[in-house]
C-alpha cells in the first residue's frame, strides 16, 4: 500500500540532503556540466524547482506544464542563475509542494501527468522523491547511487521494472539483486534473459545512469532499454 505521508516526509529529507550538498558549491560550480548530456548543474537545479511546481499543478488538477516547449524554456531561463538564487528556488518550490501535499484530499483519485500519463495522487510524492534523489546523483557532487536510501532503491527498481513491463522492444527479462526479483519486458511463459546485480547497479541500468557493465546476464545480451 502506498503511504503518501511517508513519501512526503522522504521527499523533505531528500531535499534537505540535496540543499546541504549544493550549498557547499560556488557560483562557478553551478555552471559546470552535470552528468546529464547538455545540462549544467544549473539546468538540473532549475528542473528540480520547476518540477516541484509542476507537481503542485498536478495535485491541484491543472496541467502539469503549459507545454513541453514552455517546460524547456523555463529550465533554460533559470539555469544560468547564481547559486543563492538556485538554492532559494529549490527550497521555496519544495515548500510549496509540501504545503500542497499537506492539504486534506482524496489520495486515491486519478491525476494526469506529463504526456497524458495517469497515476493515483498517492503516487505523486514518490515520483517527486525519484526526481530529487536521481537528480542529486546527476549533479555529480559526490552523491552516488550507492548512497540512496535502501528502501528507495528497492521501490524504484520495482517501479522501473513495471514501467517496462509489456514493452514490445524489451525481451522478457527477470531482474534480481540476489534477494528480490522482478520481471519486465514482453510477456512470455518464461523469461528469456536474467539480469543479476547489486541494487544500485540495477537501478543505474534501469534509470539510464549506468551502462550495466557490472551486471551479470544469462540467456542473451543485456537488453537495451528505451529512454525514460
Amino acid at each position: 500500500m502506498i503511504d503518501h505521508a511517508h513519501d512526503l516526509a522522504s521527499v523533505r529529507d531528500a531535499t534537505e540532503r540535496l540543499l546541504t550538498a549544493v550549498g557547499k558549491l560556488d557560483n562557478a560550480s553551478v555552471t559546470e556540466s552535470s552528468r546529464l548530456p547538455g545540462w549544467s548543474r544549473g539546468h538540473v537545479l532549475a528542473h528540480l524547482a520547476r518540477n516541484a511546481d509542476a507537481l503542485v499543478n498536478v495535485l491541484e488538477g491543472r496541467p502539469m506544464y503549459v507545454s513541453g516547449e514552455a517546460r524547456d524554456a523555463d529550465i533554460e531561463r533559470d539555469a544560468p542563475r547564481l547559486l543563492e538564487a538556485q538554492l532559494t528556488d529549490v527550497r521555496e518550490s519544495a515548500a510549496r509542494f509540501q504545503e500542497t501535499g499537506a492539504v486534506p484530499a482524496d489520495w486515491s483519485r486519478t491525476v494526469t501527468l506529463r504526456n497524458g500519463v495517469t497515476d493515483t495522487a498517492a503516487r505523486v510524492p514518490f515520483r517527486r522523491w525519484i526526481e530529487v534523489e536521481l537528480h542529486h546523483v546527476d549533479l555529480g557532487i559526490g552523491y552516488e547511487l550507492e548512497d540512496l536510501p535502501a528502501d528507495f532503491t528497492e521501490r524504484e527498481n520495482e517501479f522501473l521494472a513495471a514501467r517496462f513491463a509489456g514493452h514490445p522492444d524489451v525481451p522478457p527479462t527477470r531482474l534480481t539483486d540476489g534477494t528480490r526479483a522482478w520481471r519486465t519486458g514482453r510477456e512470455a511463459d518464461a523469461p528469456e534473459v536474467t539480469v543479476t546485480g547489486a541494487p544500485a547497479d540495477l537501478l543505474g541500468w534501469l534509470a539510464g545512469r549506468r551502462a550495466g557493465t557490472a551486471l551479470t546476464v544469462e540467456g542473451g545480451p543485456l537488453p537495451a532499454l528505451p529512454p525514460l
